[in-house]
Formats: structure tokens, sequence, C-alpha cells
């Protein structure tokens, strides 16, 4: 079986530390992303939340913070409590003056879809394009704080 990796990337009409804000405080994660009672932006914090397609069966992701460097880049491992696999999910974050350009990429993918149709490649991809392009996007730019 081969590595699957999603990668979807996005620049953004705003500054690097406020999509560095948007990814570590949970007060905002919670407007555009998941509501995730307590993150730390650190190796090893493990954090987890509920979250699933809308209108259908909601998961308990389980997550533990691999890489953290402030505006720069966070990653974290991407599972399911009582389900099969184990994945990767990195934020990196290039600084371009007053844009940021986002590489969001989801590796091992694979490794969750013995878990059903709700874990597969093509679910993952629509749910991070979603995501970036749509939820991310409207929280960033349209945000007047």
């Amino acid at each position: 079986m081969k590595k699957e990796s999603i990668l979807v990337e996005r620049t953004f009409n705003v500054p690097v530390s406020k999509v560095w804000s948007a990814l570590t405080d949970t007060s905002e994660m919670k407007q555009w992303y998941f509501d995730i009672e307590k993150f730390e932006p650190k190796v090893g914090f493990k954090f987890d939340f509920m979250g699933g397609p809308d209108g259908g069966p909601q998961y308990l992701h389980l997550c533990e913070v691999t890489e953290a460097t402030a505006n720069e880049k966070l990653a974290h491992t991407w599972r399911y409590d009582n389900y099969p696999g184990n994945s990767l999910v990195c934020w990196q974050l290039m600084d371009k003056g007053d844009k940021t350009i986002v590489r969001l990429v989801h590796s091992d993918v694979h490794t969750l879809e013995e878990g059903g149709p709700d874990f597969s490649k093509e679910s993952f991809t629509e749910g991070w394009n979603y995501i970036l392009h749509t939820s991310l996007k409207g929280y960033l730019e349209n945000d007047e704080s």
C-alpha cells in the first residue's frame, strides 16, 4: 500500500501572526475549526475533540503535538478513538509580509481508511479544502479584530 498524503495550500491576506493565533487560540479555533477545550502549541501536548460530517456520526479525535514553532509550523498526530490508523497533520506558515501562505499536509491518511467511508482520502481532501478555502478564509479575511 502506498503512502497517501493530502496537500492543500492557500494564501491569506493577513499577517502570519494572525494565522498562528487562529491555529492555536481555542477561542478562535472554535469559530472556524473545531471546539477544542484545551490546546497548547507545545510538543507532547495532547488534545481531543469531537467532529464528523454534518448530519452524520461524530468521532472523537485524539491528537498530540509533534512540532510547534510559533508563526512557522504546527504538526500533530490525528487519529480516532476506537478506530485503526494514525496520521499526521502539518500546518506550515510562510510569512509574506501582509500575506501568509498556509500549506497543510495530512500524511498517512491511508492508515485510517479501514474505519469506513468517513475516513477515506476523498473525505479528508474535501474536508481540508473546505477548512482552508472556506472556513479559515472566512474567519481570517472577514474578521476585523
